[in-house]
């Protein structure tokens, strides 16, 4: 099915809602992201599909064809550039494509797989969101006539904040192995900037920089560990 069909009368997008009639697949491993997004869509009209690695975005994808796809890079089984690639190179293209993440790198690597656009983590500007999709999208799609920009700051539900870190620690349990540490390290740094959480973004990117140089820093890692611990346990007690 092609959700671009489901264009009627009643779905054409306005001024308050511009993204109205358009389905967005997002393909993002955190619940956290993926809550700002949802609230995102729902503030500017659009429908929201989501996949939570590549082998989900792909069977959706066999169903089901969306207007706009927002791939988060670093995911469980790959790379989300694998992908985009994927999306870019498909008859007939998605009218956008996004990349998203929080590793400084994160656009150029998005950009190089064929993105339309990026967005930075963290997911917080619902005018950053809209003219992300808006500028790329074809004339016939977007609202007629000026539309107003009030710039909206979007709070995920601290839940999911709570979710992620125990999806995080169930992955470090056991033990260090380096795939799970690469995806780790990328994943809380997308959270930890959209949390603001400065001292777990901190150790992260420690321990990020200790990998590329080919080491592995096991006390960087316990005090990881102990952090997320701590979070968990302040979660649990309120």
């Amino acid at each position: 099915m092609d959700d671009r069909s489901l264009i009627n009368p009643l779905n054409v997008p306005t001024p308050q809602r511009p993204l109205l009639g358009l389905t967005i697949l997002v393909v993002e491993d955190s619940r956290f992201a993926c809550d700002a997004l949802r609230l995102m869509c729902l503030r500017s009209g659009a429908r929201i599909r989501r996949a939570d690695c590549l082998a989900s975005a792909r069977r959706h994808l066999q169903i089901y064809r969306p207007n706009v796809a927002i791939v988060d890079l670093g995911l469980p089984d790959g790379s989300g550039t694998d992908l985009i690639r994927e999306l870019t190179d498909a008859a007939p293209r998605i009218d956008v494509i996004l990349g998203t993440s929080g590793d400084d790198l994160g656009e150029k690597l998005a950009f190089g797989a064929g993105a339309d656009g990026f967005l930075s983590k963290p997911l917080s500007s619902l005018t950053t969101f809209q003219q992300a999709i808006l500028s790329r999208l074809p004339g016939d799609r977007r609202p007629p006539g000026p539309r107003i920009v009030a710039d909206e700051t979007i709070m995920a539900d601290p839940v999911a904040y709570r979710d992620d870190l125990m999806h995080a620690a169930d992955a470090l349990q056991d033990g260090p192995k380096d795939t799970t540490i690469d995806y780790v390290t990328q994943f809380l740094s997308g959270i930890a900037r959209s949390a603001e959480d400065t001292p777990l973004l901190n150790v992260v990117e420690s321990i990020s920089r200790a990998r590329r140089a080919g080491q592995m820093p096991v006390s960087e890692l316990a005090r990881l560990n102990g952090m997320m611990r701590d979070r968990l346990a302040q979660a649990s007690a309120i």
